[in-house]
């Protein structure tokens, strides 16, 4: 009998290895970190594809035979009898598979960057766009921005692209035009506030309130890149304070953001009072290597022309844009869900039971 007490090996101190050891360990970490997400990529990238494959065989032998939703039906029983706990192939997913295919009629469509966004993903964009060209600007929106599914879907209820980078602003002329593009598209018009309810009658400070206790849907609507700072950021010039309304930090800009909220149209002597809360927050909050501050300016609503007009008379970056607490308006066309396999599928889907 071996009376032997067992050793474990144990990995040596940092301290003990050679000074090079963080670098290496850093760049076995970034092959390692590569190699993973390569991996998934791949992985879901063969998904879509076999995916899309059923999805064509399906659509080419019902287009060819005319037959209906019961042989989806017998389909998917067989599959699941012939690949024993495989899932995915519910009568509701060869359905999504069949309208995928319908959608992406050019199969070398996977072989592009939308083939990162998960399956679930390319379901909200079926069920939710009829225009190809509308689903394809959200798809590479979505692998950009790293919207999750339920982002997306959020973005394409707001109708983002309607929105995304339409503030009024002089940015083109007071910043350099690398970041003049960066920051107009990370401007919208209007922005959307439909978490707060009802805002009619409210004032500044009750508006502003509510987006503060909502933080994280309101920096959802900024957009990527922003980080809040506080409310009402008191400000010293002096010995006269000043109070501005809501500051952010946008991360890719690389400056410090001071937004104006107004529950009222906009008037160009608003201006005035963000330009000095602009200055006075590059005297004294912003730091070496930080860019100019920019400006934006929110109002309830605002006339295009007499907007772009009183920018011109500023130096400093600046936008205008009006806010909502609700899109009133019908949506349109494309919003229905217009590709006819897609009304199909959801005629059927009523009938059929999700399994997956």
């Amino acid at each position: 009998m071996n009376n032997k007490t067992p050793r474990f090996e144990s990995a040596p101190a940092r301290s003990s290895l050679p000074a090079w050891y963080p670098e290496l360990l850093d760049s076995v970490s970034n092959h390692v970190a590569t190699g993973h997400r390569r991996a998934v990529t791949a992985a879901n990238q063969e998904m879509l594809t076999s995916y899309w494959s059923i999805g064509r065989d399906i659509l080419d032998r019902q287009n060819e035979e005319g037959w209906g939703a019961k042989v989806i039906d017998r389909l998917s029983t067989d599959l699941k009898s012939r690949f024993p706990g495989v899932t995915g192939y519910s009568p509701r997913n060869l359905k999504y598979m069949r309208a995928f295919a319908a959608a992406w009629p050019d199969p070398s469509f996977v072989q592009r960057g939308i083939a990162q966004l998960p399956w679930r993903h390319h379901v909200a964009l079926l069920e939710k766009l009829g225009s190809p060209e509308l689903r394809s600007w959200y798809a590479a929106a979505a692998v950009e921005r790293g919207w999750s599914r339920d982002v997306l879907a959020l973005h394409i209820e707001s109708r983002f692209h309607q929105r995304a980078g339409k503030a009024v602003t002089n940015f083109a002329t007071a910043m350099p035009p690398d970041e003049s593009d960066l920051a107009q598209q990370a401007t919208r018009d209007p922005y959307l506030f439909d978490f707060l309810g009802a805002t009619d009658g409210w004032r500044e400070r009750e508006v502003e309130k509510k987006l503060v206790e909502h933080v994280g849907k309101f920096l959802l609507e900024l957009g990527q890149g922003f980080a809040f700072i506080g409310q009402q950021v008191r400000l010293e010039l002096e010995g006269e304070e000043f109070f501005c309304d809501l500051l952010f930090y946008h991360l890719e800009l690389r400056c410090y953001v001071v937004v104006e909220l107004k529950a009222v149209k906009f008037d160009a002597s608003f201006l005035g009072q963000l330009g000095l809360y602009m200055a006075v927050v590059d005297d004294v909050l912003a730091k070496d290597g930080d860019k100019p501050t920019i400006g934006l300016l929110l109002c309830r609503n605002k006339k295009q022309v007499v907007a772009e007009y009183a920018l011109k008379g500023f130096k400093a970056p600046i936008g205008v844009a009006e806010w909502t607490s609700a899109i009133n308006n019908s949506l349109p066309e494309e919003f229905q869900s217009a590709l006819p396999s897609v009304a199909e599928l959801e005629a059927e889907l009523t009938s059929a039971a999700d399994e997956d």
